[in-house]
């Protein structure tokens, strides 16, 4: 049967399987907040699937800790993995996506990248369990940015990955703060809140100073 004769479904369908063999490296789409498109969490088109969302949340947060910077405070690092948390569960494994400049192919998102990081979440707990006979949340601050730096040694780089294309969890949770504007505003000390709506009048003032900083 030809392509022409495809159903609107079965196209859809095909199109979609040829992504998830086609599709590379992963890589982070740029958007600002004009034009950024929510992730969908829309299974029509699989039924009966239905992705597993969430984190253990208790490792989760004492890998934050030890990866997100401690100026953040308490609160400011539960937000970022809060956040991070939201984008994982929002995210739509092999969507299409929107065309960029210069081509006019059809692309696909890379396929879920959240159950190498929950079964890495799990990896931790096993080690710390191995070498110090406790969970990795119970370690110290310290001893737990040590085992962090033995597993994610091969994965030393000039840069951060995208967050898609980060193969440690503890990569992309910190490359996830960092592309976002609270780590540009606190890099340059002001608001200036990259990737978001403003308005022409407002693109000419000085940006507002940090909570408690000086302008």
């Amino acid at each position: 049967m030809s392509t022409g004769e495809f159903s609107p479904t079965a196209r859809r369908t095909f199109l979609k399987t040829a992504g998830v063999l086609a599709v590379g490296a992963a890589t982070a789409g740029t958007t600002t907040g004009c034009d950024v498109k929510e992730p969908s969490v829309n299974t029509a088109d699989d039924p009966g699937l239905e992705r597993v969302r969430g984190f253990d949340r208790t490792t989760l947060d004492a890998v934050a800790t030890a990866v997100l910077p401690e100026s953040l405070g308490a609160a400011g690092i539960r937000g970022a993995t809060d956040r991070f948390i939201a984008w994982a569960d929002g995210y739509d494994p092999v969507a299409e996506e929107m065309h960029g400049y210069g081509y006019s192919d059809v692309r696909y998102l890379p396929a879920d990248p959240a159950p190498a990081w929950r079964a890495q979440l799990q990896a931790l707990d096993l080690l710390a369990q191995k070498t110090a006979r406790t969970t990795f949340a119970q370690l110290p601050l310290e001893r737990r940015r040590e085992l962090l730096r033995a597993v994610l040694r091969s994965e030393r780089s000039e840069r951060l990955p995208a967050p898609l294309g980060a193969k440690h969890v503890a990569l992309a949770l910190l490359s996830h703060w960092s592309s976002g504007p609270d780590a540009w505003n606190l890099a340059l000390g002001a608001q200036v809140n990259p990737m978001t709506c403003r308005t022409l009048g407002d693109a000419v003032k000085r940006p507002l100073p940090l909570a408690g900083g000086a302008a």
